[in-house]
């Protein structure tokens, strides 16, 4: 550790690449020759995210204790967790990225650690409460916000519409909220060419499958399979479309809902219309592969989702 950088102590609640963990990674690219860097990465998810922030030679560590869903025991336990890692690291900054580890890490901070002499960011792509949770888990969770954002210093938001929802429903950070929007550098964007990108896409349809693939246009997305990305109207969109032999619908991604998928699209008998493609590596390459874009989530922040598709030039 070099003395004379500032350290950051970043707490993420899921590996699993999404909207997150996006902001982490291009974030730590562009800070880590600047400071001390350490991140925290909740036991939920696959390696992809430890592996991109172990490339960048920054020291990950595994919170097995820290989940999304609530569970007081393991709550508790892993706010112990976050405590032992803050004590060794003894950051300048603790930097908290998504809900649970906003709630847990500002908690321990606060009433855990003895004099914390660091100050505290939460970043949140999407209030949580605005995700389609029963009615009860809605209002906790917009109690919980309200409750630890005095924990906090500053919160940033990165959208208009969570920055005015903070202030109508009183969350109020020790300094202030921020808003700071998603953005890309457009020039940096490489996509597959479209030819080469479908040829690629049916060769691997055609691979699990056994049958030579074509089509004229292609309906794509790019989500994580969440409830919370409304595929399944998509996939009953798709039912409007059976008997046209010229279209078919993509879906890259992976997630908790694919058996659910998969029984919908069964049951409607669009096993030739809707194709589940899985994880892709490097997805947003193949998007000009797409005739158009849909993005039928029924809860964003500022998705990266639908601002690489407009870098790709695609209708959305």
């Amino acid at each position: 550790m070099t003395s004379n950088r500032k350290r950051i102590l970043f707490i993420i609640t899921q590996s699993e690449m999404g909207g997150a963990q996006r902001f982490l990674y291009n974030l730590l690219t562009q800070i880590n020759s600047r400071y001390d860097i350490r991140v925290a990465v909740g036991s939920d998810g696959g390696p992809e995210l430890v592996e991109k922030i172990k490339s960048l030679n920054i020291e990950v560590s595994i919170l097995e204790k820290l989940k999304r869903e609530i569970s007081p025991i393991n709550d508790i336990k892993a706010c112990f967790e976050i405590k032992k890692i803050i004590e060794d690291f003894r950051p300048n900054t603790l930097f908290l990225l998504s809900s649970k580890a906003g709630f847990l890490g500002s908690l321990t901070a606060k009433f855990v650690i003895r004099n914390p002499q660091f100050r505290i960011i939460y970043r949140i792509g999407g209030w949580t409460f605005n995700d389609p949770w029963p009615a009860w888990k809605k209002k906790l969770w917009v109690n919980l916000e309200r409750l630890s954002a005095p924990w906090k210093d500053v919160i940033i938001v990165n959208n208009e519409h969570d920055y005015n929802q903070a202030k109508e429903l009183k969350i109020k950070p020790h300094r202030g909220l921020a808003l700071i929007h998603n953005g890309l550098d457009i020039y940096k964007m490489e996509f597959i060419p479209r030819e080469e990108a479908r040829l690629k896409l049916f060769e691997k349809i055609s691979r699990h499958s056994g049958k030579i693939f074509q089509t004229e246009t292609i309906i794509g997305t790019i989500a994580n399979l969440y409830p919370t990305k409304g595929l399944t109207a998509l996939i009953e969109t798709a039912e409007y479309f059976k008997n046209n032999d010229t279209m078919v619908f993509f879906i890259i991604g992976e997630g908790s809902e694919r058996p659910i998928l998969e029984k919908l699209i069964k049951e409607k008998g669009l096993e030739k219309k809707v194709y589940l493609l899985g994880n892709i590596p490097n997805a947003k390459a193949y998007l000009q592969a797409f005739d158009i874009f849909v993005l039928p989530s029924v809860k964003e922040g500022f998705p990266w989702a639908l601002i690489e598709a407009m870098t790709a030039r695609l209708p959305v």
